[in-house]
C-alpha cells in the first residue's frame, strides 16, 4: 500500500493510494460523502481474492487533494485519467458507492477509451430527474442538508463546517446518534466496532483540511452532472438495497431503469452499509470477468 501526490494538468495535488496487486486489473474505488482515499481491510482483501490492484484517492477538497471548486460530478474524469497515467495504467474498472456513484457513472459516460467496466452501489439520481420524487424513503437527516443547499447555500454552508466538527470531534455513539435517521436496522446490524472505526477514520482523514470536499462533493450531486446517462455505453453493473435510507431505493429504481444495457442488482434485503459488505465480491468478480475478457 502506497500513497503518492501527483500533480493534475491545472496544477492541483492529488493524493493517491496504490494497494498493489497485478498491474493489468486495475480496479478504482470511488468512495461515498464524504470519503477518502482510505478503503475498508475488508474491501481490500476482497480485492487480493480476486487479483484486483485496487486505487484510490481523495477527491478534491477532500484529505491531501487541493480543492476544485464548483466542480461538476463529470469533472472527475479528468483525475481519473491523470491518475491512471501516473500509475501506468491503460485499462481500468471502477466501482463508485453512495456519492461516489454519479462519478463512477461519468466514468462509464465520458472515459470508454480508459474504463471498460463500471460498478454503482448505492448511487443517487440526478435532482429533478423526471419522474421521481427524491426525498421518498430518504432519512430526516439527508432530506435537511439537500433542501437547505436547494434553498439558502450560504446557510447550508455554514452548516457543512459546524457538521464537520461535530463529526470529528465524535466517537462511534456519538456517530449513531447523528445518523439515527439514516441508520435502516439492517445497517445496524451490520456495524461493528471495526466497521465504525473504520468510518470514523475516513470522514476524519477527508475532513481534516476543512469542510471544503464535503461542500463541493455534495453541491455537484444536486447540480447538472455534465454528462447524459443516455450517452453510457460502457457496461455498468448497478446496485441498491430497498431499505436504504441514505440513498432511497426509489433513486436506485430510476437510475436501473435508465442506465443503457445496465446489470441490475435491486436486493429487498439490504440497506446502504450492508449493500457493499454483501456484494463486493460479486462486484469484483464481475469487474475481473469484464477487464480480463
Amino acid at each position: 500500500m502506497v500513497d503518492q501526490e501527483i500533480i493534475v494538468a491545472d496544477g492541483r495535488r492529488l493524493l493517491v493510494r496504490d494497494h498493489g496487486g497485478p498491474s493489468d486489473v486495475a480496479v478504482l474505488v470511488l468512495d461515498g460523502t464524504p470519503g477518502s482515499r482510505l478503503v475498508f481491510e475488508d474491501d481490500v482483501a476482497s480485492a487480493e481474492r480476486h487479483g484486483i490492484r485496487l486505487i484510490s484517492y481523495d477527491r478534491p477538497g477532500y484529505g491531501g487533494s487541493d480543492p476544485r471548486p464548483a466542480r461538476s460530478v463529470g469533472d472527475c474524469v479528468e483525475d481519473v485519467r491523470a491518475i491512471a497515467a501516473s500509475l501506468g495504467v491503460t485499462r481500468c474498472g471502477v466501482w463508485g458507492v453512495s456519492g461516489g456513484g454519479p462519478h463512477a457513472l461519468a466514468c462509464a459516460a465520458l472515459l470508454a477509451d480508459l474504463v471498460p467496466a463500471v460498478a454503482v452501489l448505492a448511487s443517487p439520481a440526478p435532482w429533478g430527474a423526471e419522474g421521481l420524487d427524491y426525498f421518498d424513503g430518504m432519512g430526516e437527516l439527508n432530506v435537511e442538508d439537500a433542501q437547505l443547499m436547494l434553498s439558502d447555500p450560504v446557510a447550508a454552508r455554514e452548516k457543512f463546517d459546524q457538521d464537520r466538527g461535530e463529526m470529528l470531534a465524535a466517537d462511534l455513539p456519538a456517530l449513531l446518534t447523528m445518523l439515527r435517521s439514516l441508520l435502516a436496522p439492517v445497517d445496524l446490524a451490520v456495524l461493528t466496532e471495526r466497521l465504525g472505526a473504520f468510518a470514523l477514520e475516513s470522514m476524519r482523514t477527508a475532513l481534516a483540511p476543512g469542510a471544503e470536499g464535503w461542500w463541493e462533493d455534495s453541491w455537484a450531486l444536486m447540480q447538472p452532472w455534465g454528462f447524459e446517462l443516455d450517452a453510457i455505453r460502457t457496461p455498468v453493473l448497478y446496485l441498491h438495497g430497498r431499505q436504504d435510507r441514505f440513498v432511497p431505493f426509489a433513486q436506485g429504481e430510476w437510475l436501473a431503469s435508465r442506465i443503457p444495457g445496465v446489470e441490475s442488482v435491486l436486493s429487498d434485503h439490504d440497506g446502504h452499509l450492508s449493500l457493499v459488505l454483501n456484494h463486493l465480491d460479486r462486484v469484483h468478480a464481475w469487474l475481473r470477468g469484464q477487464l480480463t475478457s
